[in-house]
């Protein structure tokens, strides 16, 4: 099905230990419009998608969990020379409490990650429209991350996420065209 490279999608740097950052970011791994959402949601739904477009899923499924460990490596290099008082600070005592230094799947709120958060209609438009607004809420969210760091360096690497959830949306949304194409064809002669 796929090959994995034992590397990033795409690099990811970081200039400075910042837990409060890396508490923004969480949303993205573990929240409601996050990678892991995205992926399980995606691969879920491929399973009752027109032939013709499954694989707009199945590709962007698996790329979103390339995204999830890109998001795992950046929370983990802004906390990993981070002081248990300095994660106090940034709001994640009780992370820390919790799971010490370790990933868990939340939102930056800390609450935790449920599959409430995967949408499955079964109707093929239903669910790429779905997957469209997926796309364009992570698109937005990671303007915002974009907005709140000034470490140009970890900014790159949230552009490139940023950029990837604009061509998935514009991927599903030709998806979406060609079901209705389809639909719209005379099936009886």
């Amino acid at each position: 099905m796929w090959i994995y490279e034992k590397k990033l999608q795409y690099p990811v740097r970081v200039s400075k230990c910042d837990p409060m950052m890396a508490k923004f970011l969480i949303e993205q791994y573990g929240g409601a419009d996050g990678e892991l959402a995205a992926a399980l949601r995606y691969l879920n739904q491929r399973y009752t998608i027109p032939d013709k477009v499954i694989g707009v899923l199945n590709d962007i499924g698996t790329e979103e969990f390339a995204h999830l460990e890109m998001i795992a490596t950046m929370v983990y290099k802004l906390t990993k020379d981070a002081t248990v008082e300095q994660l106090k600070e940034a709001g994640l005592g009780a992370h820390y409490a919790n799971h010490d230094k370790a990933l868990f799947y939340e939102n930056a709120g800390g609450v935790p990650f449920t599959a409430t958060y995967i949408q499955a209609k079964g109707d093929p438009l239903a669910d790429l429209y779905e997957d469209i607004a997926a796309e364009e809420k992570a698109r937005a969210t990671y303007q915002w991350l974009i907005d709140m760091t000034d470490d140009v360096d970890l900014q790159d690497s949230l552009k490139f996420l940023r950029e990837r959830e604009i061509i998935h949306a514009i991927r599903f949304r030709e998806a979406v065209e060609i079901i209705k194409d389809d639909r719209d064809k005379k099936k009886i002669f």
